[in-house]
């Protein structure tokens, strides 16, 4: 028999296949998901969800005029095997490859692109207005899951659809996780409706027996659909989506295409917003997928044949960190841990399952998140909000006014700061240090290695006033002593002798070290600085570097405007002395996806590449 999948050329080729290739089409697209996801790593289990789905939506609409959105994007592999992209899969989130979500210089069939969640319903009813306001006839469809569905812009979203009657076709993919376990009410809600399908049977019942009587006037037509919407509360009570104004049709079995083409059809076809309600299973078609969707939803490279990982640092920051929370945690019953669905992700699986009653997963809701933060430490309890640089840019309100402008003693674990790696622009944690050091009250702090973050963490947690810890994914490339007890302000000088002195931050300290190695082996001596704190700066150890007209060249993975460069040329120029600054990171623009060392070296923050520059300012200043 032909591989379908080989043979396949474009988006007209799965409306013109039967319903039996269909799902030969869709066992031959999760094998070769399998293969090629467990070479680059990536999205698995949310990929193999959705590949039922993404055959009905190809099946039913014409993406040359009907637009389709996806939320977060991670579930949009299929999409792009079926948009032209299959023999490019070997470069998946490569570096100049295929990235591993939406994009729109990749293909015209991503109309939007997008990273974080809870974004689809607020840009598809966009375009749907737009389509109306200029009298153009195609659907907008937009897929959110019931992960994204926990965002309170998603449900912003709905509240406006339902509002304006929108003609509009939402897919809720229901598959009860996120990346973690989906918590809180909405889950709770949807958890009703799969498991209660008597609503659908009384309505079709209903409706049924309302088509048959004769010649039924408007006035008891109109008295019997509201004893069929008092029936239905009564059945299904609270029935959110319908009650905003927006058809509900659903539950449908996911992994159904006939099931899925009818209903998206019949969907089309109704004059106003419709949100289809599909039941999936995250990982479908491969055995431990389906057993462990968590470890699956973003993995690296794995073996097909057990679903092992492949071999990686044993250590890293986000262990460090939920170690010891769960250590200080034992000692002091006022601190709590909040995370916004990232449990495992930030470390902190053990403090929950170990102080169940003082753990709090808000769901994919960082600006709750933050807020909720500031209300415990108003209260006395010493809250800490663990979160992933790139998510914690959704809060960036909350922040200025919920928690610096109230000075409450809030701490930050801000997980995968500084480059990501194969995740791409939507993720690279580079721009918190720019945004935080702008915040009054705000402390901004960084670990130069593994084994100084507990220590960090402690002297945060003792503090009145809110702090902040980034810190990068992963673990070290260099051994360095920690320092084990903080002072407000102060810097951690790691090598005192030369006449140029580099200023890092975080894991930039690491490539200072190794750049500073190759300088020796030059016969050119350099002072290596930590500023563990990037705000405050460490204003006595500036004033005597600038006394000693020694060049400062800065180094930090985070975008160089507001940045920790930025904040010392700030202060120096307010001094009005002459003293020659040269700031590395990371340019005006967003940073691809790629592995983290390609990118460090792009940007000359690699250890050859801080060589280079302190080279040059150096020679511009006549030092050697």
């Amino acid at each position: 028999m032909s591989n379908l999948l080989d043979n396949y050329k474009d988006i007209n080729d799965v409306k013109k296949m039967s319903l039996n290739e269909k799902k030969k089409l869709a066992r031959e697209i999760r094998k070769f998901l399998i293969d090629k996801v467990s070479k680059t790593g990536g999205h698995l289990a949310s990929n193999l969800g959705v590949v039922e789905l993404t055959l009905s939506l190809f099946s039913v609409f014409d993406l040359n005029y009907d637009k389709l959105i996806w939320d977060v994007g991670h579930q949009a592999y299929v999409h792009k095997i079926l948009t032209g992209r299959k023999d490019k899969f070997d470069t998946l989130r490569q570096f100049g490859g295929l990235s591993g979500f939406p994009k729109r210089c990749e293909s015209i069939y991503d109309f939007f692109e997008t990273g974080h969640s809870s974004t689809s319903i607020s840009a598809a009813l966009g375009m749907a207005r737009a389509r109306d306001l200029k009298h153009e006839k195609y659907n907008v469809v937009a897929v959110i899951g019931d992960g994204a569905l926990t965002g309170g812009m998603a449900l912003e979203a709905l509240n406006d659809v339902g509002y304006r009657k929108t003609k509009l076709i939402i897919i809720l993919n229901d598959n009860q996780m996120s990346i973690g376990k989906n918590v809180g009410g909405v889950s709770k809600y949807l958890n009703r409706l799969r498991v209660d399908p008597k609503y659908n049977k009384f309505k079709a019942d209903v409706e049924a027996k309302l088509k048959k009587i004769p010649n039924i006037g408007t006035g008891m037509a109109k008295y019997l659909e509201k004893v069929k919407n008092a029936i239905k509360q009564m059945v299904v009570p609270g029935m959110f989506f319908e009650d905003m104004g927006i058809k509900y049709l659903g539950p449908i079995d996911g992994h159904n295409i006939k099931e899925l083409t009818d209903v998206l059809a019949s969907a089309k076809d109704i004059q106003g917003p419709v949100i289809i309600h599909i039941i999936t299973k995250k990982g479908k078609g491969y055995e431990f997928a389906e057993k462990n969707p968590g470890k699956f939803h973003g993995i690296g490279p794995f073996n097909c044949a057990n679903g092992e990982l492949d071999a990686g640092s044993s250590n890293t920051y986000s262990k460090a960190f939920g170690n010891e929370i769960v250590k200080l945690a034992e000692k002091d019953d006022r601190i709590v841990a909040i995370t916004a669905a990232m449990r495992d992700g930030t470390g902190l699986k053990s403090f929950s399952q170990k102080f169940p009653e003082r753990f709090f997963d808000v769901g994919i809701a960082e600006q709750h998140a933050v807020t909720l933060a500031a209300g415990m430490a108003q209260a006395n309890l010493k809250p800490v909000f663990a979160v992933y640089s790139t998510f914690l840019q959704r809060a960036y309100d909350q922040l200025i006014h919920d928690v610096c402008m109230q000075e409450l003693p809030v701490v930050f674990a801000i997980d995968r700061a500084g480059i990501v790696g194969e995740d791409g622009e939507t993720h690279q944690g580079i721009f918190d240090l720019s945004y935080l050091t702008e915040m009054p009250h705000m402390t901004l702090m960084s670990p130069k290695c593994i084994d100084e973050l507990p220590y960090m963490l402690k002297w945060a947690l003792g503090q009145s006033f809110p702090v902040a810890i980034r810190y990068p994914r992963g673990g070290d490339s260099v051994c360095l002593n920690p320092v084990e007890n903080f002072k407000l302000g102060k810097w951690d000088c790691i090598s005192n002798e030369g006449s140029v002195a580099i200023i890092a931050q975080g894991k930039m300290v690491q490539n200072a070290v190794l750049a500073g190695k190759k300088l020796k082996e030059k016969g050119i001596d350099v002072r290596i600085i930590s500023a563990c704190f990037i705000k405050p700066l460490d204003k006595e150890m500036l004033n005597s570097l600038i006394e000693e007209k020694v060049t400062i060249v800065t180094v930090e993975d985070n975008i160089i405007r507001g940045g920790l460069g930025s904040y010392i040329l700030e202060y120096v120029n307010k001094l009005n002395k002459k003293v020659k600054i040269v700031n590395l990171g990371f340019d005006d623009k967003f940073v691809q996806h790629g592995k983290s060392d390609i990118l460090y070296k792009l940007y000359g923050l690699d250890p050859k590449g801080i060589v280079n520059s302190v080279l040059k300012a150096a020679e511009a200043s006549h030092i050697f």
